[in-house]
């Protein structure tokens, strides 16, 4: 059995195209000691961002080993580099042998929704669930992101759609007020949520002037204080001075700016609050660890600069 699974595993590799594996067999024989070696020089370079070179280690390995293991961070590699077919064609293959394998099927669903193909990676659910995972959180991203690719819909029935979503998973409601600001810009102020300002603070911070309802923003002590603090609101009432915004860094550039002192400004990085690595730009799945909805925004006090606020 074991034999006909490693010849079965020799038929499926010789699918892909042997170019990739760059290695000179002829001058470099394989020998089995060589396999911790070469694995940690494909970890190696996986950090460094040379996955061609990974890609060609692990073809060459798996070809003597006929590992099944190897031929999983294969497939983890081909995600990680974009090759989300060739993914798609090793987890498939690996599913054929263990059709229970949780963390392929995972792997699986992120292929799926990165080919933007999310009925196919809500299929990769139903089995989750049959092997007892909870799938609900991740379930209603993968929904979320489908109305958000939806071209069919009126932007009335989106905007109903996606306030139904916050309702039932908190959890999206930043992705949520994203996509209306982006959406229908006038319309979401109406949604913003007075206590999670932090958790949009850098998307109002770089909405277009144009794009501001001063209506609503000046029945709001808080969004009151962020505008003011960034200068696009004059004046301040002493009681909305004193009031707290929730927000340190709106505070203290606030108080600065009522003292005549306006070279401040705010920029933004994004923690992951799984596996705690930050990056410059905001996500929905951490490009390191693949968490959803683990985006921490966090704010800094730099010098003003004159910048293009608009993200959208």
């Amino acid at each position: 059995m074991q034999q006909r699974q490693k010849s079965q595993l020799m038929e499926f590799l010789d699918k892909f195209d042997g170019t990739q594996c760059v290695l000179d067999e002829t001058d470099m024989p394989y020998d089995e000691s060589m396999n911790r070696p070469m694995l940690l020089l494909a970890k190696a370079f996986e950090t460094s961002g040379e996955y061609h070179k990974t890609i060609s280690i692990y073809l060459y390995l798996i070809r003597y080993t006929k590992s099944p293991e190897l031929l999983e961070q294969l497939g983890k590699i081909y995600l990680t580099a974009g090759f989300l077919e060739r993914a798609e064609s090793i987890f498939l293959e690996i599913l054929s042998k263990q059709p229970r394998d949780k963390a392929i099927l995972y792997q699986l669903g992120v292929v799926y929704e990165m080919l933007q193909e999310y009925d196919k990676a809500i299929e990769t659910l139903e089995p989750l669930e049959i092997l007892g995972e909870d799938t609900d959180m991740l379930k209603a991203f993968w929904e979320f992101e489908k109305l958000q690719k939806n071209t069919t819909l009126s932007s009335e029935e989106k905007e109903t759609a996606l306030l139904n979503i916050p309702k039932v998973h908190p959890k999206l409601y930043r992705h949520t007020i994203s996509a209306l600001f982006e959406l229908l810009p006038q319309k979401a102020w109406k949604y913003l949520q007075q206590d999670r300002l932090s958790e949009s603070l850098d998307l109002l911070w770089y909405l277009p002037k144009s794009q501001l309802d001063f209506d609503i923003i000046q029945t709001s002590s808080s969004l009151t204080k962020i505008y003011f603090a960034k200068g696009i609101l004059d004046k301040i009432s002493t009681k909305d001075l004193k009031v707290s915004s929730g927000i340190v860094s709106i505070d203290i550039l606030a108080a600065a700016r009522s003292n005549g002192e306006n070279r401040g400004d705010i920029s933004f990085s994004y923690l992951c609050s799984s596996c705690k690595q930050s990056f410059p730009i905001s996500f929905k799945r951490c490009p390191s660890c693949l968490a959803i909805n683990s985006v921490t925004v966090e704010e800094h006090i730099v010098k003003h600069e004159e910048r293009d606020y608009s993200i959208f």
